[in-house]
């Protein structure tokens, strides 16, 4: 088969959850033996040099980019809010995008082209005119719930008011676009469900994100009575997340245990984190190996409380054996089992609880951590996946 996979951000380097989601699925498939060509946005918020990439990968995905200015104006703002147009959506808008496809799609016959966004809605006139291929969603998340269920944690009226209307805005776009496919693959049942429930008419399927366990796994060193996080945090969910972290468990927790420490890594981490003065706590930008960081702590804690879709950053920690301790917002969509696998927390106190209970009980979070792995090794096989959605490509 062969496949266009048109990327709402650059797959490659998988530097977090969303890109690595995007590339373990071009590995699956490309493992396959499909013929897959990466066309991906840049952007201020997520560069790419192609030049720099490795040059195996450029030339197995024929890997090209497309500048896209994503960076908020205000007159673009107050134009979709007069007209009531999802202003989310209408950043995606390029012309070079569009003469890039048209060009591509005029030379090259596609079987399927796969959007990895539905911020890639906006060109599926363009590739219906040039193409006959198939043409799929793989959603990663329901975009609008992020913005509906972040304005509903957002106490400051005016700033809930706008993140209440991009929500709105974005809802009708979503749920507007989503039956000009010819089939949907959200990446977990529950955005299946939501979608099927909400008017989806054409195939509709929750698949897993497939993540290949990395060869580095604990090995007993890593530093005792510690905490870690590690995720983007220009994702309005993460930085919301730990906030609330902050400010709500880590003094009660600490108190329990004066000798914890928590570590937090992430790109584009905020001043007020940076300059962050609390007894235990360790800011750290981006690290160069975010799989090493992880081996080095203990604890993953992941408190979200809003999102949606799947915390690919989990699925990666779990893989390599470490207890997570997340919210049931940010463990949403993984088949997980509380208690078995992960721990699920949605309090202050039953956060603070649990992190005690693991950290107290070594025994008790290494258990939790080999049933994580298990779990992973066993559910979230890259070529595994990969082979399904070809399966129910080819039904289309």
């Amino acid at each position: 088969m062969k496949i266009l996979q048109l990327c709402y951000k650059p797959p490659f380097p998988p530097v977090d959850g969303g890109s690595m989601g995007m590339h373990s699925l071009t590995t699956g498939l490309l493992n396959n033996n499909h013929e897959v060509k990466v066309i991906a946005f840049n952007s201020y918020k997520h560069p790419c040099n192609v030049s720099s990439l490795p040059k195996d990968y450029v030339e197995k995905t024929n890997f090209e980019t497309i500048f896209v200015d994503l960076k908020p104006r205000f007159w673009g703002a107050l134009k979709c809010l007069i007209t009531n147009k999802s202003y989310i959506a209408e950043r995606f808008v390029n012309n070079d995008m569009k003469i890039c496809l048209e060009s591509l799609l005029k030379k090259e016959e596609f079987d399927l082209v796969q959007l990895e966004s539905i911020f890639l809605a906006p060109y599926i006139p363009i590739i219906r005119k040039y193409s006959k291929a198939k043409l799929v969603l793989r959603a990663p998340n329901i975009e609008h719930l992020i913005w509906k269920r972040t304005a509903e944690a957002t106490k400051n009226p005016i700033k809930k008011f706008y993140l209440n209307h991009l929500a709105s805005t974005l809802e009708s776009f979503e749920l507007g676009e989503i039956n000009n496919f010819d089939g949907v693959y959200p990446v977990t049942k529950i955005d299946e469900d939501f979608f099927i429930a909400n008017g989806c008419k054409c195939p509709c399927k929750g698949v897993a994100v497939g993540i290949d366990c990395p060869d580095i796994i604990d090995d007993e060193t890593s530093e005792q009575d510690t905490l870690f996080h590690i995720g983007s945090m220009n994702w309005i969910p993460n930085e919301q997340g730990i906030k609330w972290f902050i400010d709500e468990v880590w003094d009660i927790a600490h108190k329990r245990l004066p000798n914890l420490k928590a570590y937090f890594a992430g790109r584009a981490m905020p001043h007020w984190l940076l300059e962050l003065k609390k007894d235990g706590i360790t800011i750290y930008g981006e690290v160069p190996d975010s799989v090493r960081f992880m081996t080095s702590k203990e604890i993953m804690v992941v408190p979200l409380l809003s999102g949606s879709g799947i915390r690919i950053k989990i699925i990666e920690a779990m893989s390599i054996g470490k207890c997570v301790i997340a919210t049931s917002q940010a463990a949403e969509g993984i088949m997980y089992e509380d208690g078995v696998n992960i721990i699920i927390a949605d309090n202050p106190e039953e956060f603070a609880d649990a992190i005690y209970n693991c950290v107290s009980d070594k025994t008790f979070s290494k258990t939790i951590g080999k049933n994580a792995e298990k779990l992973i090794a066993q559910k979230y096989n890259t070529n595994a996946i990969a082979k399904q959605l070809v399966e129910l490509y080819s039904q289309l």
